[in-house]
C-alpha cells in the first residue's frame, strides 16, 4: 500500500506534527471513498477505511515499542520512550478529529446526516446526561454531577478495557475503537459549531469570518479539554495490549521477556486509568462551567 510508506514509527517520533496532517489525509480519504462507494453505510465505512489506512503504522509501532521494552532495563527510560510513540499517535488522532469535523462543518446538512448517522445517534443518547449537569446559567447540580462522573468514568474504563483486549487479540485492530471515538467527537464538535453559528449575530465580510473561527475553536475546545486525557489514556491502553501481544508472539507466554514487558504494560494501564479519572472529572465539573 502506497500510503503506509509515507512515514514509519521512527520517523514519526522525530516529526510527530506530520502525523496530525496524515490523520487529516487518512480521514478525508475515508470520507470521500465512503460517500462515493458506500453512501448509505458511510457512517461506519469511513471509520473502517480509516482503520485500514492506519493499521500498518499502528502495528509497526507495537513492534518497535516491544523491542524497546525488551532491551531497555530502566523503567523510567522505557516510559519516556513510550511517551514519544503516544505523542505521534495522539497527533494522528487529533488529525482524525479535525479532518472529520471539517467535513462535517463544510458539507450540506443532508449529507452530514447520512455520513454521521450512527455517530449522531450516539451523541443524542449522551446529550441528556450532559444537559442535565447544568442548572440555571453555569451552575452545576453537584449531586447529579457526582453520579454522572461515576457513569462517565465507568463507560470510559470499559472503552479502555476494549482497547487493551482489542490490541491484545486483534493487534493493530484496536485502532477501530479509537477511530470510532474520533468520528463521534467530530460529530459533537460539528453539532456544537452549527449551534454556535445559529446563536451568533448576523455579520458579513471579516466579521463573519471571525464568527466562524470563534465558533470552530469554541466547539473544538468544548470537547478536547477533557477529551485529550481520555484519548491519550485509550492510546496507552492500546499500546499496553499491543506490546503484550507482540512479545507473546515472539517469545511465548511466561518467558523472561514476557514478564518484563508485562510489568511495563501494567504500569501503562494504571497511568491510563489515572488519565481517565482526570478526563471524567474535567468533563463533569469543569467543562459545564466554561461552555
Amino acid at each position: 500500500m502506497v500510503l503506509e510508506a509515507i512515514i514509519d514509527p521512527w520517523g514519526a517520533k522525530k516529526h510527530p506534527i506530520w502525523l496530525f496532517f496524515l490523520g487529516i489525509l487518512f480521514s478525508s480519504i475515508a470520507v470521500i471513498f465512503s460517500l462515493w462507494i458506500f453512501q448509505t453505510q458511510s457512517s461506519l465505512v469511513m471509520v473502517f477505511l480509516t482503520v485500514v489506512l492506519t493499521i500498518p503504522l499502528m502495528y509497526a509501532t507495537f513492534v518497535a515499542e516491544e523491542e524497546e521494552d525488551e532491551y531497555e532495563r530502566d523503567e523510567i527510560r522505557i516510559l519516556k520512550g513510550h511517551t514519544k510513540a503516544l505523542t505521534f499517535l495522539s497527533s494522528m488522532f487529533m488529525g482524525f478529529v479535525v479532518g472529520y469535523a471539517l467535513w462535517y462543518m463544510l458539507m450540506p446538512q443532508e449529507t452530514v446526516n447520512t455520513l454521521f448517522s450512527v455517530q449522531l445517534e450516539t451523541i443524542h443518547a449522551i446529550n441528556a446526561q450532559i444537559v442535565a449537569l447544568s442548572g440555571s446559567g453555569h451552575a452545576i447540580n453537584w449531586g447529579l454531577a457526582s453520579d454522572t462522573f461515576l457513569r462517565i468514568l465507568t463507560n470510559n474504563v470499559k472503552v479502555l478495557i476494549f482497547c487493551v483486549f482489542f490490541a491484545f487479540f486483534f493487534g493493530a485492530g484496536s485502532i477501530f475503537i479509537l477511530a470510532w471515538n474520533a468520528s463521534v467527537i467530530s460529530a459533537a464538535v460539528g453539532t456544537y459549531f452549527h449551534a454556535a453559528l445559529l446563536r451568533a449575530p448576523v455579520a458579513t465580510g471579516a466579521g463573519k469570518l471571525l464568527i466562524y473561527v470563534q465558533a470552530f475553536f469554541a466547539s473544538f475546545f468544548r470537547y478536547m479539554i477533557h477529551g485529550t486525557f481520555e484519548i491519550v489514556g485509550y492510546f496507552i491502553g492500546a499500546l499496553a495490549g499491543g506490546i503484550i501481544s507482540v512479545v507473546i508472539l515472539n517469545h511465548g507466554f511466561g518467558s523472561p521477556q514476557f514478564r518484563k514487558v508485562g510489568y511495563d504494560a501494567v504500569i501503562l494501564v494504571f497511568i491510563a486509568f489515572i488519565l481517565l479519572v482526570l478526563g471524567a472529572a474535567i468533563e463533569v465539573f469543569v467543562t459545564p462551567m466554561l461552555f
